[in-house]
């Protein structure tokens, strides 16, 4: 990750610096991706026990997807978080709830702490940041995410952030060429625009966003 890359969005987080949402490239970035989902906090992710190139395939498949897309967050240039946005309808997700114009589905996994440890607020700045990108920067409605229902960090960082919790569903299994997921007992949680923003802008923050394709 030497050679940088345009940012689709970057703003700056009030004591926690510049976040820039970059798209992922599963080639060079596979190292980092791979070593936060082999750990046993990730195992939620689902990629527990995967090599290195089989991560890389993985979002290599993902690249050539228009519903699916896959970001690296990183904070004052180092990678903070994995980010990955998709068209609800075009996931198993749109069999457990009705979907509306203006949604777009967010998965979010975190990079460990850093020998500093965790920072106060960090978190919260980081999930507001990615909320400004999806609802403000790809001009969508509401998010909706689907953390597994035994992921209770998870599933109280996000109503911690305003989402509304909405149903326990089980997502199918999926088991096609390029891709398996198990079936999944899930927490549905909802953030729409208004809610966020309740039509202003992002929060006092500082936001710059580029459309993906």
């Amino acid at each position: 990750m030497s050679e940088p890359r345009p940012a689709v969005h970057e703003q700056t987080v009030e004591g926690h610096g510049t976040v820039r949402v970059l798209p992922l490239d599963p080639s060079a970035d596979a190292d980092v991706v791979h070593r936060w989902v082999s750990e046993e906090r990730a195992a939620f992710w689902g990629m527990n026990g995967l090599t290195r190139d089989q991560v890389a395939d993985i979002y290599a498949h993902l690249d050539t997807l228009d519903t699916h897309h896959a970001f690296l967050v990183h904070r004052d240039g180092v990678p903070a978080a994995l980010l990955q946005t998709y068209a609800p309808e075009a996931d198993r997700v749109s069999e457990c709830y009705d979907v509306r114009p203006g949604d777009i589905g967010v998965h979010l996994l975190l990079a460990p702490p850093g020998p500093e440890g965790a920072r106060p607020g960090w978190t919260s700045g980081l999930l507001a940041s990615v909320t400004a990108y999806v609802l403000l920067g790809l001009d969508r409605q509401r998010i909706v995410v689907d953390p597994d229902v035994r992921n209770t960090k998870a599933v109280a960082r996000f109503l911690k952030q305003g989402f509304e919790p909405g149903p326990v569903v089980t997502l199918p299994e999926i088991d096609l060429p390029d891709v398996y997921l198990p079936e999944k007992k899930a927490q549905l949680a909802f953030l729409t625009r208004e809610t966020a923003f309740g039509g202003r802008g992002a929060g006092g923050r500082t936001p710059r966003s580029a459309p993906t394709r």
